[in-house]
């Protein structure tokens, strides 16, 4: 994909965010989630994301979350122990609720506004853990890019821990008369595009910035991040979902297929 048509893509996904951001906010859960990050303890992530995290050790370190949406998982991230938390997104209007949360939080972490290509010079080399959940790599039109920007972050040592939707979900339709038929190529080239709203349930039928949606299969994910010099220490994949409540019926088939991974890897 040539720079201009990356730069627009980007820029598409990120009006597409700031649209979406208002429709988070209607949903039932934002009042909840108000409430509950006033909590010491909160956190909103789930047993597999926990273990990982304790396993590769966040207590009293400082974390940067790439792609943090509205926060809330940034704000989890105190009741592990971390000493300083950084959310970073590119969407300003999600990180007007990040914000929000933080003030109902009895924990301070900083949320800032950039796009992960073009990162503020202060964030450079300054974490012991960086964090990216589901979603965030297939908003990314070139991974090797994003890797090497994103390995910048990253203190002598310090871990990027990854748990995303896997890439073999992206062959499948879930609301297809046939939800178990093949759709696309696991080598799919061209990314899915979007012109309704980004909501993480049903549709919402209104007019909305174009969003692309990028296919990354896991030799992609792996070569990017060996060329920007981070060292692989630990991979797993799950037959649970951490996707869209639709992807749940793919879970408990006698042929199970992986729904999502692990990843932890190092800067040398």
């Amino acid at each position: 994909m040539e720079m201009s048509t990356k730069e627009n893509a980007i820029a598409s996904n990120r009006e597409a965010w700031n649209d979406s951001a208002r429709h988070h906010k209607d949903s039932p859960d934002w009042q909840p989630l108000l409430c509950a990050v006033e909590q010491t303890d909160f956190s909103c992530l789930d047993e597999t994301l926990t273990e990982l995290l304790i396993q590769v050790g966040v207590e009293g370190k400082d974390v940067v979350q790439l792609g943090c949406n509205n926060g809330r998982e940034s704000l989890s991230l105190f009741a592990l122990g971390a000493r300083h938390v950084v959310g970073v997104d590119q969407s300003g209007a999600f990180l007007e609720q990040a914000r929000e949360l933080a003030t109902r939080s009895p924990h301070a972490p900083q949320f800032i506004e950039a796009d992960v290509h073009h990162l503020p010079v202060e964030l450079h080399a300054r974490f012991d853990v960086a964090l990216i959940t589901i979603g965030v790599l297939n908003w990314m039109p070139d991974i090797g890019e994003f890797f090497h920007h994103m390995a910048r972050t990253l203190k002598p040592g310090g871990a990027l821990v990854v748990y995303e939707t896997h890439p073999f979900l992206e062959m499948l339709d879930p609301e297809a008369s046939d939800p178990f038929r093949l759709v696309t190529s696991y080598f799919r080239q061209e990314p899915f595009v979007q012109h309704q709203p980004i909501v993480y349930e049903g549709k919402v039928e209104q007019p909305a910035a174009t969003s692309y949606w990028f296919v990354h299969t896991l030799g992609d994910l792996f070569s990017a991040a060996i060329a920007a010099g981070l060292q692989i220490n630990h991979f797993k994949e799950y037959p649970h979902s951490n996707r869209e409540e639709r992807y749940d019926r793919y879970e408990r088939q006698e042929a199970q297929m992986p729904m999502c991974f692990t990843w932890v890897v190092v800067k040398g």
